[in-house]
């Protein structure tokens, strides 16, 4: 039984953001963008800057990049904020360049974490970063959060460092860092930050910047939601509360003292510090006592089993977690350590955590404060309705003023007609870090908001043409959806809202959405909005009002869908649905498609190698590939992203969705684990299994599994007995639909029948109009 929560202390803890009296320094007023250079600074009038933030990005103002929403959100409680984006790391000068900042230094790596940015899932050196101008890689360091902490300390020695961001929030504890295939420290301890924020830090980075400029000292700031810092062991700050230990895994719980059965139960009840009336006459004063037999020995229960069991407020309790040392040379504990933060990251009923690191004279422990309080609506749309420029800062542009050609900011173009409507995903998926990051509670924007942004970019955006292309967040449709009650909410410690099944506290309405749809697209300037974010389907299918309004009005001829995989095994191990809510979504597509007199395809993902796939999973989903005549352009392979409880499993061996015990005592509780390239190459060939290159290797494979049935040149066969006479190269749909564009291809879809383009497109149109019209 869970313990019952205080929701009003939750409530309580969260000042709303507009509440705050703003800093003296609002008289400057709003800034077109943030200052890059000492120039823009003296154009504003500024003498210097009260916040810096430093970010492996490009500066592109609008409400998808991280760090213009924090700098927004700031500079609206009336600080002066600086921006140094991607500063030359090999010395501290290029992070002086708008000079001491009155306040703290604000840190982030970026919108990605800089080792995924870097590097693939075979830890291959990429050689694009789509956030840098001209789609150039290399132009952050691996693991930037810590070097431009450090350089930023080097700086200026004395000026608080805050560091925030993905990168920040998936190192908050010790993790297991697959690019060196060992488990590190919390990032606090080695990028020796003052405090790090994580998840969406908002209320976090306002407290904090009204806090120092009250001249608080940064080292007493430990009692902000959403943050993490180090303190000593013997810090007395820390004793007033009361301590957890879950260092260890099939530890006792708590023990009573044992009753003395030679005792009597007076001498029982003496020992508790009161009397057994009943039961002793003597106490009574009778005379009949001095001819009373020999004091009858009697067993009873323990009167302390009987007191109410006094469990610590929540609000004042601290998890000690196995330490650094411990997790890092021991899996079992890692795994454990791993299960412990996931059941800890509700903010109606989550605990603080502490993680020692070192010992000695080394010794410092890691805090984690427990997770920030949701934003409300009314909080999301003042984060939305910022006075962002919705475009790069003109650093990057042209002598024309164009951010085209070699200017060009990949994600920026990818995002700039595209509308942000929610946060956070109740999905729970393990491989996937939405969660870790932004939180499993739903935070919406009102309706008003929405059809707000979506004019601004009718009106204001260069180059809009008259189709929003997205219409979304983490996920399409989970906006307003949620628990049935706060209190159920604050109570609830599931980890994910719909699996094995949907949660029946769960409200899967997508009235809201739909409404919000019509009233888009019906917007005048409006052409086409269409949903580009991943669609939960297993969702969409108890609305199929929802699934009928999305096929005919907002697809584009291809709507993303992620079923990952089509067994159990793996799907159990993800966190996500059967296949069978795949296909019930399908029917529901083909058929809705089909009553709009269109010709509509999904595009399934699926991952390859993930923990608990054996080589037989991955077979039969190349058959189901086969049979539903699926051919994927693009593989993903399973990318082990710190934090991540599939991470814990690949690391450990061990599954984090049950309870770790030191010896397995059921089969569920380990892990099959893809590990070496061989493996992970055959299981990324059973998705590619169209691709001749692949056909040799799935020969071997499939005759030492036994299944050589699969190897012939019928329909039935996975794979032909021949090799191809030439170099045996796939030559995909996406090659043969895809435009080159100064050495590179722009695609639209992952190996489905191309649409048709150009002069091709222009015949048919010839061919219709020519058709007898009946």
């Amino acid at each position: 039984m869970n313990a019952p929560v205080d929701v009003s202390f939750f409530a309580r803890a969260a000042k709303p953001l507009g509440s705050y009296r703003k800093y003296w320094a609002s008289r400057f007023g709003t800034a077109p963008f943030f200052p890059m250079s000492r120039a823009e600074m003296d154009k504003l009038g500024w003498d210097s800057c009260d916040i810096v933030l430093v970010t492996g990005d490009a500066y592109v103002d609008h409400p998808s990049f991280g760090m213009a929403v924090i700098g927004r959100m700031l500079e609206a409680q009336g600080f002066r904020v600086g921006i140094i984006a991607q500063p030359d790391w090999q010395s501290a000068e290029p992070f002086k360049v708008l000079g001491k900042p009155n306040l703290f230094w604000g840190v982030t790596a970026g919108n990605m974490d800089s080792m995924i940015n870097r590097y693939t899932a075979d830890r291959k050196i990429r050689s694009d970063d789509a956030y840098t101008p001209g789609d150039i890689g290399g132009k952050r360091p691996d693991r930037a959060a810590i070097v431009y902490s450090q350089r930023c300390r080097e700086a200026y020695k004395d000026v608080p460092i805050v560091l925030g961001g993905i990168e920040g929030s998936l190192r908050r504890i010790a993790h297991y860092d697959y690019w060196s295939d060992k488990v590190r420290r919390s990032v606090v301890v080695d990028a020796k930050c003052d405090l790090l924020l994580y998840g969406n830090a908002e209320r976090a980075i306002v407290e904090i910047a009204h806090r120092l400029a009250a001249r608080e000292p940064v080292q007493d700031i430990t009692d902000v939601r959403g943050t993490a810092f180090v303190r000593r062991p013997d810090d007395a700050s820390g004793k007033d509360w009361f301590e957890i230990d879950s260092t260890s895994v099939d530890a006792p719980g708590r023990v009573e003292a044992h009753v003395n059965p030679y005792m009597t139960t007076s001498e029982q009840a003496a020992e508790q510090g009161a009397t057994c009336e009943r039961e002793d006459p003597a106490a009574q004063g009778s005379q009949e006592t001095a001819a009373a037999p020999a004091k009858t020995m009697l067993f009873v229960a323990n009167p302390a089993l009987k007191a109410k069991l006094k469990v610590p407020p929540r609000d004042r309790s601290v998890i000690r977690l196995p330490s650094y040392e411990q997790v890092k040379a021991d899996p079992v504990l890692y795994a454990h350590a791993n299960r412990v933060l996931h059941l800890e990251t509700n903010p109606g009923n989550a605990r603080a955590l502490v993680q020692a690191h070192g010992t000695g004279v080394t010794a410092r422990d890691v805090w984690i404060t427990p997770p920030p309080i949701p934003l409300t609506t009314a909080e999301m749309d003042m984060v939305f309705d910022l006075p962002y420029a919705r475009s790069p800062h003109p650093i990057y542009a042209d002598a024309q003023g164009s951010h085209d050609g070699a200017t060009k900011i990949p994600a920026w173009e990818m995002i700039r007609f595209s509308v942000n409507i929610m946060r956070g995903c109740f999905g729970g998926c393990t491989f996937c870090s939405i969660t870790e990051h932004e939180g499993r509670i739903i935070q919406s924007r009102s309706e008003d908001s929405v059809i707000k942004e979506i004019e601004d970019i009718r009106d204001k955006v260069k180059g809009f043409t008259g189709t929003i292309s997205d219409l979304g967040g983490p996920t399409a449709n989970m906006y307003r959806l949620g628990c049935k009650t706060p209190e159920i909410e604050a109570a609830c410690r599931k980890p994910s809202c719909v699996y094995p099944g949907i949660c029946q506290n769960l409200t899967t309405d997508h009235g809201p959405l739909i409404k919000m749809y019509r009233r888009g697209r019906a917007l005048k300037g409006i052409k086409k909005i269409l949903i580009g974010s991943g669609l939960r389907y297993d969702l969409a299918i108890q609305s199929p009002e929802y699934v009928k309004e999305l096929v005919q009005h907002h697809v584009g001829g291809y709507l993303k869908i992620a079923p990952e995989h089509t067994e159990q095994g793996p799907l159990t191990k993800m966190m996500k649905p059967g296949i069978g809510s795949y296909d019930k979504f399908k029917t529901l597509f083909d058929k809705y498609s089909l009553e709009a007199g269109k010709k509509q395809f999904l595009i399934p993902y699926f991952i390859a190698a993930h923990p608990g796939t054996t080589d037989e999973d991955m077979m039969h989903l190349a058959v189901w590939l086969k049979k539903n005549s699926f051919r994927a352009d693009q593989v993903q392979t399973f990318y082990p992203s710190p934090m991540a409880t599939a991470t814990a499993m690949y690391h450990s061996g061990r599954n984090p969705l049950r309870k770790i015990h030191r010896n397995i005592e059921s089969a569920d509780e380990s892990v099959d684990i893809v590990r070496g390239e061989k493996r992970r190459k055959l299981h990324k060939a059973f998705l590619r299994y169209h691709d001749a290159n692949n056909w040799p290797l799935l020969r071997d494979a499939l005759k030492s599994m036994g299944r050589a049935d699969l190897i012939g040149n019928g329909k039935h066969h996975l794979i032909p007995t021949f090799q191809p006479l030439n170099d045996g190269a796939y030559q995909s749909a996406r090659r043969k639909n895809s435009t080159p564009v100064a050495g590179r291809l722009l695609t639209q879809h992952t190996g489905l029948p191309p649409r048709v383009t150009g002069s091709e497109k222009n015949k048919v149109g010839a061919l219709r109009k020519a058709r007898p019209k009946p």
